[in-house]
């Protein structure tokens, strides 16, 4: 056999909802019907995402979930965002529908996540990426703390243990180089916009931005600096 296609459906509460979403990323709508079971169809290019309606259900409560493997996870990552600053005002990254930042996460591969409004997690990844390519990449210390943590809070959606796990990370490691204190203090800033916590979201901002850096190190987390300065700065 060849040439097969498997389309999982994923959940959701509100069908035409979930569909002004999709439409925001860039999807286009493809197939809609309200009987005898409302469902939809939405495409953006070669990514084809079905949908039904549920009465009752909770996003909160779902565990759909769809691997996507693109080509260049950062450049579509950037198009996901810039329409969804257009219509929400800002970058929705906590509650129900939120999108996460392209990061490798330790034991994982490269890649971000959307979370639509149904509940559903789409892990989007590079193309021809393994977990084997990813373990060959050894960090320790309050780096490897870092990854941990953000496995935690961007694949298993736990920020209140991955703000932890990377608070005993930095307690631990008071002397990681300059670098490694930058990227955890950000992305402890990160969490903490998730989790609703301005002041220690300003806070990890500040002491991210008060460790001199090379100009080296200061181009590898500059992307980084930048988004979460955003964050903080519309809270």
């Amino acid at each position: 056999m060849a040439n097969e296609r498997t389309y999982p459906i994923l959940p959701c509460r509100e069908l035409d909802e979930t569909i002004a979403f999709y439409e925001t990323l860039g999807f286009k709508r493809t197939y809609r019907q309200l009987r005898p079971n409302p469902s939809a169809v939405v495409a953006l290019e070669d990514i084809h995402i079905h949908l039904f309606g549920m009465e009752g259900f909770n996003p909160a409560d779902s565990y759909g979930s769809v691997i996507i493997v693109v080509p260049d996870p950062d450049s579509l990552y950037h198009t996901f965002a810039t329409r969804l600053r257009e219509r929400f005002g800002k970058l929705p990254v906590t509650g129900i529908p939120r999108i996460l930042r392209p990061r490798k996460r330790f034991g994982t591969v490269r890649g971000f996540t959307v979370i639509d409004p149904g509940g559903n997690w789409l892990r989007i990844s590079k193309l021809g990426d393994t977990e084997e390519d990813a373990s060959l990449e050894k960090a320790e210390g309050l780096a490897q703390i870092t990854l941990v943590a953000a496995r935690l809070g961007d694949a298993r959606g736990d920020e209140a243990l991955a703000l932890k796990t990377l608070e005993n990370g930095l307690t631990r490691f008071p002397e990681a180089p300059a670098i490694e204190r930058v990227q955890a203090y950000l992305y402890r800033a990160e969490l903490a916009v998730r989790l609703n916590n301005p002041e220690l979201a300003h806070a990890s901002l500040n002491s991210a931005m008060g460790i001199a850096l090379t100009t080296e190190e200061q181009a590898i987390v500059e992307d980084e600096l930048t988004h979460v300065t955003q964050l903080v700065q519309k809270l």
